[in-house]
């Protein structure tokens, strides 16, 4: 799939972008993989855990395990909340934006300085559904003034496969969240 395939939502993620430095360079694909702090990569494995595990609870009878499920998803939430917490660490109030929209391939924020067109950055995004942390280097692809500030594009350059996929379950999640939102507004004024 072509990265510009991806759909974009409107949300505010927060996020770290950390400009590289003139003359670094994007690591390779090896270099990034070790990279990745440990802590993004529990997160990722957790959500991906996490996901496979509610379709498989989805698939119990419900009136006989209702008791077993309400604890699970007790436990879940608990781990959910900690991990939020200890994510929550790793961002850097120095570097920190808030998304306008985010997507699989690229996000856009506002700043109130412009970023040179090519340059490059490390990224650090923030997830609330499933709780997560995406750590990836992205090119900026656009920089327009915008109402006294500037609304940055960027398209990630080195991004893991998994955290894609959570990045697409994140904006899905979202999505359905709006869809929802609209539904009962709709309903609310019949």
């Amino acid at each position: 799939m072509n990265q510009d395939e991806y759909f974009s939502v409107h949300t505010g993620l927060t996020i770290n972008v950390e400009p590289l430095a003139q003359g670094e360079q994007l690591p390779d694909a090896l270099a990034f993989s070790q990279e990745i702090p440990p802590l993004f990569r529990v997160a990722s494995e957790c959500s991906g855990l996490e996901e496979g595990v509610e379709q498989s609870l989805a698939n119990l009878v419900k009136d006989d395990s209702k008791p077993l499920l309400d604890y699970l998803a007790a436990q879940n939430s608990k781990i959910n909340l900690l991990l939020s917490f200890v994510l929550s660490q790793q961002d850097d109030p120095a570097l920190r934006y808030t998304t306008e929209t985010f997507g699989a391939s690229r996000l856009t924020f506002l700043s109130k300085n412009a970023f040179s067109v090519g340059s490059l950055a490390r990224v650090k995004l923030f997830l609330d559904k499933p709780p997560a942390a995406v750590y990836c280097y992205a090119e900026v692809i656009d920089s327009q003034a915008k109402n006294g500030l500037f609304e940055i594009t960027l398209k990630y350059n080195r991004l893991l496969e998994d955290d894609r996929d959570l990045l697409i379950r994140a904006a899905l999640y979202i999505q359905q969240k709006l869809l929802r939102q609209r539904a009962q507004q709709r309903t609310d004024t019949q």
